[in-house]
């Protein structure tokens, strides 16, 4: 083996098979790369080229989409078969966003659009070389943190939940964006979590940030950092959160409310991997794993203009819906065992337990706050409750009187006959209430069961006559 000067071995030559049906293509490509120190072979008949990557696993392959007797598709499914740390981008020169999405959602690192540019070109096979062999690097370490993630919160045996658990063990270990859509307090973070823990990125950073709960004259340097005296106050240097990730997996909350100028810079970042900070002339790269979660019916924002369309076909390479607890009430026994047991440990109560009326009356509430207001309603009748069970007069009397969902049994409480805007008011104060209440009277906490902001919360109940149970 030869040695560098400096004693170490030179880095292992990366071995790239380019696969285009036009040979005058396949013959520039060749050109490029050989000049980049790349080991490079060349197909312009895609089945042969499929024969020789079984043969070999290259470390990364660059192939068109569109051939005859095999299309880029059939390339990529042989390419990570081969080597599942192989990276692949795909190439078309049709300019559709579909195609593009649909090779990175069966696990191609990017794609280019033709004409590309040479710069383009690079960069994108470096980035990809680069991510596969950090999937390579972590795969030892990841396997022990994903069995360490058994036990996560995440839990539920119904049959929505199982689609959700099975999306989320099929797509963590590719590179893609996921959008996590949901109510609030379904356990959109959570989800993220798990993603990123069963993720060859796992021995990362997971770092988080909620994009409705930061000022819009902040966010930009906590998203991007900044530099020394780019602004009155910045009297150091700071990284923001995207650099802070790299290497690992950054999670947008509520990404819906990011202001159309930051959802461009976010934009940049997923297609050139790379920021400024605030004040700063030099470029950062950055290797992140982005995944994203809303509440918001993101494709009405793209009509209201509210919303990027392009960020959307960027982020929505993998969905995942996590349903509302209401949907999926034979989850509840379990959950409910799970945060008695954390409930528990936490306020010194290990024995504490559900009677089965108590444990029917949760079960027949519709929990408009899902499993976060079944945790904090949990938690409150833990500190509550007399001895170490919980019965059912510890559980709320609205609660006890609820014997089927909310949607349901308000329809007959609403006096008739009744205008609409008044039956509408009605409801809305009994429901602002009940959130209320499982929020223990926390403002904050109340606006996230919700999903409503801290402002139109205190509108609303202004509005309907409702006073905070206490100061915020």
């Amino acid at each position: 083996m030869t040695q560098s000067q400096d004693g170490k071995s030179p880095p292992a030559v990366a071995r790239i098979v380019v696969v285009d049906d036009e040979e005058e293509m396949c013959r520039i490509l060749a050109r490029i790369l050989a000049a980049e120190h790349y080991d490079v072979t060349t197909f312009s008949r895609p089945l042969e080229a499929i024969a020789h990557i079984r043969r070999t696993a290259p470390d990364l392959v660059l192939t068109d989409m569109r051939m005859p007797d095999a299309t880029g598709m059939d390339v990529l499914r042989a390419a990570r078969e081969a080597n599942p740390f192989c990276g692949v981008v795909v190439m078309t020169a049709y300019g559709t966003i579909e195609g593009g999405v649909e090779a990175m959602r069966a696990g191609a690192h990017d794609y280019l659009t033709k004409p590309w540019k040479i710069d383009e070109l690079l960069l994108t096979l470096a980035k990809a070389l680069e991510a596969s062999q950090l999937r390579r690097e972590n795969l030892s370490l990841s396997e022990t943190l994903r069995r360490q993630s058994e036990g996560s919160d995440l839990l539920g045996d119904s049959a929505p939940m199982r689609t959700v658990l099975e999306t989320i063990r099929k797509v963590a270990p590719t590179d893609a964006a996921v959008l996590i859509c949901g109510e609030s307090g379904t356990g959109k973070e959570l989800a993220a979590r798990a993603i990123h823990k069963q993720s060859l990125r796992a021995a990362g950073r997971f770092v988080a940030i909620n994009c409705a709960s930061i000022p819009e004259t902040l966010l930009e340097s906590e998203l991007f950092g900044h530099e020394k005296g780019a602004f009155t106050g910045a009297d150091k240097q700071k990284l923001g959160l995207v650099e802070l990730a790299h290497g690992g997996t950054l999670f947008l909350d509520e990404i819906g409310e990011l202001p159309l100028t930051l959802q461009a810079k976010i934009l940049r970042v997923l297609q050139e991997r790379e920021i400024q900070r605030v004040g700063g002339t030099q470029t950062i790269p950055v290797d992140i794993r982005l995944v994203a979660a809303t509440n918001r019916d993101l494709q009405k924002a793209i009509e209201a203009r509210e919303f990027r369309a392009d960020l959307f076909f960027r982020l929505n390479v993998i969905t995942i819906t996590l349903p509302p607890l209401r949907d999926r009430r034979e989850d509840i026994p379990v959950l409910i065992a799970h945060f008695l047991a954390r409930a528990g440990r936490k306020m010194h109560k290990p024995a504490v337990r559900i009677e089965p009326a108590a444990l029917d009356a949760l079960q027949c509430y519709s929990y408009p706050g899902n499993v976060r207001e079944l945790e904090n309603l949990i938690e409150r009748m833990v500190v509550m409750c007399d001895g170490d069970v919980i019965r059912l007069e510890d559980v709320p009397l609205d609660l006890r009187t609820a014997r089927q969902p909310v949607a349901t049994s308000t329809r007959t409480q609403i006096p008739q006959p009744t205008e609409y805007k008044d039956a509408k008011d009605q409801f809305e104060r009994e429901y602002l209430l009940r959130v209320i209440e499982a929020a223990g009277g926390n403002m904050t906490e109340a606006a996230r069961l919700s999903g409503i902001s801290r402002r139109h919360l205190y509108e609303k109940m202004e509005r309907l006559g409702i006073k905070p149970t206490r100061p915020q």
